[in-house]
């Protein structure tokens, strides 16, 4: 996989993050502090800034309540 699939697959997952956010009816820091996390902890994962390992993706998924399938890549 090229760097360029790679970064066009992950801004699809960001996407995503921002839609079950909203969708969950939740700010960012309200996720924040329900992850006991500063509020820039969910601003630079959604900005691409910070990358979000398997665990977080677990705990945003758990929060935001969708099953992980729901950020696997798939075009949209």
């Amino acid at each position: 996989m090229n760097r360029d699939t790679h970064r066009v697959r992950y801004e699809r997952l960001l996407k995503k993050l921002r839609k079950a956010r909203d969708e969950a009816g939740l700010t960012q820091a309200q996720v924040a502090k329900a992850l006991g996390r500063p509020q820039s902890f969910t601003s630079k994962i959604e900005s691409g800034e910070r990358r979000l390992d398997f665990v977080e993706l677990q705990e945003l998924a758990s929060l935001y309540g969708k099953p992980l399938t729901y950020f696997e890549d798939a075009d949209e």
